[in-house]
């Protein structure tokens, strides 16, 4: 166990973790369901694609993955949170308007399988948990960087529809190699975890499927204004 992980096991904040596929919908779940709770909104797939366009941007191949991890390793990455959102900072530069270029799409897969990327990131999280109240989407949260939670979600929609939800964001990388590199990754590979709670939201509004996550979360307990 490390020494962030025992700091989240012994002053660890409230996390909802909302996993799922590329283009599920679990970004906008997520945020919608953080501003309605007023929790802190982390995507970690924000902070992969930082990394990855860090990576890039000095001129390193994804498959050198020696080298990606010496270049983080010399520098400063942080997490600060603005308007109840979180936002990765690299050597004190704010790479968002970065992170859905093409070749990040193409890329962030393969650079994020690598373990030692995928520990720097899971630190950042449970870092912001030790301090803050936290949703929390991606691949991996409920089944890897937060297990401990007993709030967990699963949100999934078909593949057609995941790809007509890409193709309208203008995003053009392909959902099922997406799914087969996230999924067949030996480090944290795209899983359901054994209690979470899984939601279709092909056939929902962003609404109908907040709502049936709150609704859970009220019968678990958790204290939930109206």
């Amino acid at each position: 166990m490390t020494d962030v992980e025992r700091r989240v096991g012994l002053n660890s904040h409230c996390v909802i973790a909302i996993d799922g596929p590329a283009a599920s919908g679990k970004s906008t779940v997520a945020r919608q369901l953080a501003q309605r709770l007023g929790f802190v909104y982390v995507n970690s797939g924000a902070m992969y694609r930082a990394l990855t366009w860090f990576a890039l941007d000095h001129n390193l191949d994804a498959a050198a993955s020696d080298k990606i991890v010496a270049l983080l390793g010399e520098t400063n990455i942080r997490c600060w949170v603005c308007g109840m959102v979180s936002r990765i900072f690299i050597n004190d530069l704010d790479p968002a308007e970065h992170l859905r270029d093409a070749r990040v799409n193409n890329r962030v897969s393969q650079i994020s399988a690598i373990p030692q990327v995928r520990k720097i990131v899971d630190d950042l999280m449970r870092q912001l948990a030790c301090d803050h109240n936290l949703v929390v989407e991606g691949r991996d949260i409920g089944s890897i960087v937060f297990p401990e939670t007993p709030y967990k979600f699963y949100v999934d929609a078909s593949p057609e529809v995941r790809q007509r939800r890409r193709a309208a964001e203008g995003q053009q990388d392909e959902i099922a190699a997406r799914d087969r590199a996230d999924s067949s990754r030996v480090a944290a590979p795209l899983v359901i975890a054994e209690d979470a709670l899984v939601i279709d939201s092909s056939h929902l509004t962003i609404d109908g499927v907040v709502g049936e996550i709150v609704g859970r979360l009220k019968v678990k307990g958790l204290p939930i204004a109206g």
